[in-house]
């Protein structure tokens, strides 16, 4: 009985003709309606005929009366033994007298037609003519103010509407994600768990003298997990949560920002204690001064100004904590990220090897996987990737399965899926010559023995000739994720960045503009060794790098003979490691060609393929160590769970 009663509920929200309730536009739609049909009734119900007929109706003796309507150009026929059913006559005049003077010359001492006149009464018309256009102007200005308010306040009160805030109140049963759905970013959480514990026994650290902090922001590179943290927080804390972003302050009028500033603050205190959380504030928080160009009233200053207020002024927030995140810290106000505002700053990094595989484990729960589909191997081969970007593997791989019409996700379906996130889609139809080809393979070869061969570039994980994005051909490296760099690293990453125009020189003798990419990178990197990491013996201990962002790129820090001097530098560091490359090339040219050939065959060519060619390599990172380590754990935890699994069947 009760799932019957809560059916009937339900069933007035799924009305198709009023889209789920009425509006009050329907009565102003439906007054138009009657205005129109007033209009146009009196004489919808006569039917017209020509003034020809007219008048040999009444040469027939048919006519009885003619009413002719004096404020209009039509006039009213009465018939002989008209019947109630049959429809009255109107005709069009062209000129009365002369019609009048027709009628009396057809008319006898028999039959006399009766002649009247009358004017028509356009009440009706006057009325709509003066208040149609009046409602359609009120309807214009009414949708004009509701888009540039944004639809706050709903029916006709959003223009009064438009200085509340637009913060949306999260309920901790509206969101599902807890901090168990947060894999990985271990100290991130730790802090943020930490805030939570504030407002949920805030004695436990007042009664010890200390303040409760008043904000705290989330700083990290896009796809991170700011806002994943920012929702766990939502599904944590039992206070009210406030959500909305930096650009909902943002508005055309003046004041606005600020009026929503102090009306989210209003409701938060009220709420008290509670949690704000604004996302993207760089929208907000840019530091101010700097736009010179806009000499007038700035608004986004205006509201920074009332949130700097609000968060550390003479009024008091007790038990409001607020929260943001943003990817852009470099451009927010200092004022805003002081203490007493924003005490705490907390750094979402990307993820590191052992929390790739956290984040791999979640996304994978709803997948139907093949049995050997092994975790370690992919969280080894996405280094550099965030949380989103992982996300985005497991979602893709599973749609290459659905696409080859497997059961079940394998293996290749996430390698395929790590290519066309990285590379691109295939192309497969792109026309190439067989010499292009030829050079393609030789520089990609070039690429891959010279890497090989040194210690600290990244080690090869699969070479492919087949287009991909805008690139002619890719290849897949290993990087090992350090949190220092040594000089040797940079040269020998830049050694084999120039692999592949060096393979061209040696090969064919002559280079293309294949090399584009690997010679923008090698610029770049060779000017930041020597004008920001001090990496030169002529330059010396010396960084020009400006971590403030103040400089703003119109004057150098150094004259112009410095700058000669470090063109020069940068000039000798690229070729002496182009040199290099080339000396590499031809220790192993037999077997870099024997690579070449195998990768135009096969198009494709993995690391199986390298120590086919060149045996094993010398060299292991600590990241292989690491890797080497969470096989051997896992493999362990496999070896005595089927025992449990066992002996619960037996059981």
């Amino acid at each position: 009985m009760q799932k019957k009663k809560t059916s009937n509920k339900k069933e007035p929200q799924k009305n198709l003709l009023f889209g789920g309730g009425f509006k009050i536009n329907w009565i102003y739609g439906i007054i138009a309606l009657i205005f129109l049909g007033l209009q146009f009734t009196s004489t919808n119900s006569a039917e017209e005929v020509s003034e020809t007929e007219f008048l040999k109706k009444v040469e027939n003796q048919e006519v009885k009366k003619v009413t002719f309507v004096t404020n209009s150009n039509y006039a009213e026929v009465e018939l002989n033994n008209i019947s109630e059913k049959a429809p009255k006559l109107i005709f069009i005049v062209t000129d009365i007298k002369d019609i009048k003077e027709q009628i009396r010359e057809k008319q006898t001492n028999d039959y006399v037609v009766e002649i009247g006149a009358r004017e028509e009464s356009k009440l009706f018309g006057e009325i709509l003519s003066w208040i149609l256009p009046l409602a359609i102007f009120i309807g214009i200005w009414f949708f004009i103010m509701k888009r540039m308010s944004g639809g706050a306040g709903g029916g006709g009160g959003q223009i009064f509407n438009i200085g509340k805030s637009k913060a949306r109140l999260i309920n901790k049963e509206d969101v599902s994600v807890t901090f168990n759905d947060v894999a990985g970013l271990e100290g991130a959480k730790e802090e943020i768990t930490e805030i939570v514990d504030f407002l949920k026994s805030p004695e436990k650290y007042t009664k010890l003298g200390g303040k409760i902090p008043r904000g705290a922001i989330l700083i990290g590179a896009p796809g991170t997990g700011k806002t994943l943290l920012a929702k766990a927080v939502a599904g944590e804390a039992k206070v009210p949560f406030f959500s909305l972003s930096g650009s909902d302050f943002v508005e055309m009028f003046v004041g606005v920002g600020a009026s929503r500033v102090r009306d989210l603050f209003n409701q938060a205190k009220e709420k008290s204690p509670s949690i704000i959380f604004i996302d993207e504030i760089d929208a907000i928080g840019r530091a101010r001064g700097k736009n010179n160009i806009n000499v007038g009233n700035d608004e986004r200053e205006n509201t920074l100004n009332q949130l700097l207020t609000e968060m550390d002024g003479f009024g008091t927030n007790t038990g409001v904590i607020v929260m943001a995140a943003t990817n852009r810290a470099d451009v927010l106000d200092k004022a805003l990220t002081r203490p007493g505002r924003f005490d705490r700053q907390i750094y979402v990094d990307l993820p590191d090897l052992v929390e790739r595989k956290e984040i791999f484990e979640v996304h994978l729960k709803p997948l139907t996987l093949n049995k050997n589909i092994d975790v370690n191997f992919l969280a080894r081969q996405t280094p550099g990737f965030s949380g989103a970007d992982i996300a985005n593997v497991c979602n893709e791989s599973a749609l290459i399965a659905a696409r080859k019409n497997k059961k079940k996700v394998e293996k290749q379906d996430f390698l395929d899926a790590m290519d066309r996130i990285i590379g691109g889609m295939e192309k497969k139809s792109k026309i190439i010559s067989p010499i292009e080809k030829k050079t393609i393979a030789f520089h990609e070869s070039g690429h891959a023995t010279v890497s090989w061969m040194l210690e600290y570039a990244s080690p090869l994980v699969k070479v492919t000739i087949v287009p991909r994005g805008k690139s002619l051909g890719a290849a897949w490296y290993l990087p090992e994720e350090r949190q220092l760099t040594t000089t040797e690293q940079l040269l020998d990453e830049m050694c084999a960045a120039l692999g592949g125009r060096a393979a061209e020189e040696i090969f064919f003798g002559k280079i293309s503009t294949g090399a584009l990419s690997d010679l923008e990178k090698v610029t770049k990197q060779a000017y930041a060794m020597i004008s920001i990491y001090g990496m030169s013996d002529k330059i010396g201990n010396i960084s020009y790098y400006d971590s403030s962002g103040q400089n703003n790129g119109f004057t150098k820090p150094y004259s112009e003979e410095r700058s000669k001097i470090i063109d020069e530098e940068v000039t000798r560091l690229v070729e002496n490691q182009y040199e290099r490359a080339k000396k590499i090339l031809i220790e192993n040219k037999d077997k870099t060609e024997k690579l070449a050939t195998s990768l135009l065959e096969n198009e494709v060519i993995f690391k199986s393929d390298l120590e086919s060619i060149f045996g094993e390599r010398k060299w292991k990172n600590y990241e292989e160590e690491k890797l080497n380590e969470m096989d051997k754990n896992s493999s362990k935890k496999e070896t005595t769970k089927p025992n449990k699994k066992s002996g619960k069947e037996l059981g």
